[in-house]
């Protein structure tokens, strides 16, 4: 029943209408999911989805797809009504933006928006983020891992109306449809991600028409209001002070073997938290630069980890959180910077924030986790489809042991969340590749009193000649033990010539080519340990061993435990004389 004029509404409607908002938001994920073209949106969900307010500030955002997403679709659409005015949008237009200095990402992130209308008036916008294949730029795909400037990496669209009062601009299509190689692809994602939007203003109408603009907005207030309530209550029970980390990457690609530093200092004083990222390293020549946007989305869903896992993001759940991010370091770079690897260091960015906390709340953070984007790229002919192909997607690894607990295996990065593999069968039906190999890295997880999680080890056969783009990072830098726990296996990408039996190592690579059997083995690197490995019991150690997660000689050299190799069984009396032995060693040092 539609209400125009009431006071104030009762609490019970303001629940009904937050939680109706949130459905949407996922009813645009799951539309969207399964309309896309192309394997990197509807197997992976490398996207996100929201809902905004007609000042472009975020209202409900669906808890899938990549949480580094989450905090700056605001950018997006805050930029578009800079460049138009509050006024500026009529119903059936769609926008779509990629630009590097709004966005802060690379360019094949691609978001589209519309504007949603009730009554003839400007109440919101449905927005989406998804990865397009291509965007044109250097190489099909992008990750380029040596490119010097965002002009190398494709085509920036800033803020461009695709659709005009429900018209399509015949123009900038054409304009698109010559500037990327597999244009159909493409746009087949853009249209997904257009009736995403559309059905979403369907939703909103309904939501409005069923109960009046003041009631809305009013739920919406309340739930910005709950969510900033729940984190200032949660950030207060962590001790007031000041906590910094640092960590680095290997190099930016291009000035190789030269190390990036990631720097972080966190300031908790009462109900407020400040992430201070001034002493970042400068921004770099190479690919591995992030936008301010995106730097502030690190931020926020560091915060988010530690305080508000559960509270459903939206403009009030970062109220708390001021950061620091003067212009010009690693995640606030300044245009034309490079970025097609954004979101590396902000990965590992993350993992240092709450390395930083874990002198603050120790009981609640996790060792470090393998902290790589792991994606991999091939580009190239299908013999089949007598069509180009381009494949990317993630491998997941290891995350950290836990103060209580094993940290998980085979899971995505902190910065992926809720995206998946491409499932092994849908791979091979649709590019030419085959999978030989996909299983755990055995000792890929640090040594602990709680292990640290195992990366994974997948191999692709290419089964016709292809062209790849790799990174592999965080060699010099492995992902980090607490409490006397170990660090783990960092990642690494190996080709083995099916001519020669050569085998060549790679940890960034642009534009290798790939001929016809050629093995690509592509690893992830794992999670550090948390407490000293000499106090995980005997029988834990021989259980890893007999499941294939470490090996009889990790047992020995990193646990003290002495498995018998043909029984994999404890031999009890050499292992109590080993560990004695290592800890006596480990006290004199």
């Amino acid at each position: 029943m539609r209400q125009n004029k009431i006071d104030k509404v009762d609490p019970i409607t303001i629940e009904v209408v937050n939680n109706a908002l949130a459905a949407i938001a996922e009813e645009i994920t799951i539309n969207l999911a399964r309309t896309a073209h192309n394997t990197i949106v509807y197997e992976v969900q490398d996207f996100c989805t929201g809902l905004l307010d007609a000042q472009g500030k975020l209202v409900a955002q669906a808890p899938g797809g990549l949480p580094l997403f989450v905090g700056d679709l605001d950018a997006a659409i805050q930029d578009g009504i800079d460049i138009y005015g509050p006024n500026g949008f009529d119903e059936g237009d769609v926008i779509v933006t990629n630009h590097t200095g709004t966005c802060g990402q690379h360019l094949n992130n691609v978001v589209v928006y519309t504007p949603v209308f009730f009554d003839k008036g400007l109440v919101g916008f449905a927005a989406t983020r998804a990865h397009w294949t291509d965007i044109g730029g250097r190489l099909a795909g992008g990750f380029l891992t040596n490119s010097v400037s965002s002009f190398e990496e494709g085509l920036q669209i800033r803020s461009v109306k695709m659709y005009k009062k429900g018209v399509a601009d015949q123009d900038l299509f054409r304009i698109l449809t010559h500037n990327i190689r597999q244009p159909e692809s493409s746009f087949g994602d853009l249209h997904a991600q257009i009736g995403a939007c559309r059905m979403a203003e369907r939703r909103m109408h309904d939501l409005y028409q069923n109960y009046g603009p003041q009631a809305v907005r009013q739920a919406i207030e309340e739930g910005w209001a709950q969510a900033e309530r729940i984190v200032r209550a949660r950030i207060k029970h962590i001790p007031d002070g000041t906590y910094s980390a640092e960590s680095f990457l290997d190099d930016d690609g291009v000035d190789l073997g030269v190390p990036v530093p990631i720097r972080v200092k966190v300031i908790i004083k009462g109900e407020k938290m400040t992430i201070d990222l001034s002493r970042m390293s400068p921004q770099v020549r190479g690919p591995i630069n992030s936008g301010a946007a995106a730097g502030r989305s690190a931020a926020r869903l560091a915060l988010k980890y530690l305080v508000a896992s559960d509270v459903m993001a939206n403009d009030g759940c970062f109220k708390p959180l001021d950061v620091i991010l003067p212009p010009g370091t690693l995640v606030s770079a300044q245009e034309p910077a490079p970025m097609s690897w954004w979101q590396t260091p902000l990965l590992t960015l993350i993992d240092t924030i709450l390395l930083a906390m874990s002198k603050a709340i120790p009981e609640r953070i996790p060792a470090g986790h393998y902290s790589d984007i792991s994606a991999m790229l091939m580009t190239g002919w299908d013999p089949r489809t007598k069509r180009p192909f381009t494949n990317i997607e993630p491998v997941a690894g290891g995350w950290g042991a836990r103060p209580n607990g094993d940290g998980p295996s085979a899971t995505f990065t902190i910065g992926h969340g809720d995206t998946f593999n491409i499932p092994v069968e849908v791979l091979e039906t649709r590019y030419p590749l085959m999978i030989v190999q996909y299983g755990l890295r055995r000792d890929s997880g640090g040594p602990g009193k709680f292990r640290g999680g195992l990366g994974m080890e997948r191999v692709y056969r290419v089964l016709d000649n292809g062209v790849f783009n790799g990174l592999s990072e965080r060699s010099k830098c492995p992902p980090w033990g607490l409490k006397g726990g170990k660090s783990a296996y960092s990642g690494e990408i190996s080709i083995k010539r099916a001519k020669t039996n050569k085998i060549e190592t790679y940890s960034k690579v642009t534009g290798l080519k790939l001929n016809k059997d050629d093995l690509l083995f592509f690893r992830t690197g794992g999670g550090g340990g948390f407490g000293d490995p000499l106090q995980r019991p005997a029988d834990k150690v021989a259980e890893d061993v007999q499941l294939g997660f470490i090996s009889v000689d990790s047992a020995k050299k990193n646990y003290g435990v002495d498995v018998n190799a043909k029984t994999l069984r404890v031999n009890a009396s050499t292992t109590l004389a080993l560990r004695q032995k290592m800890k006596s060693k480990s006290k004199g040092k």
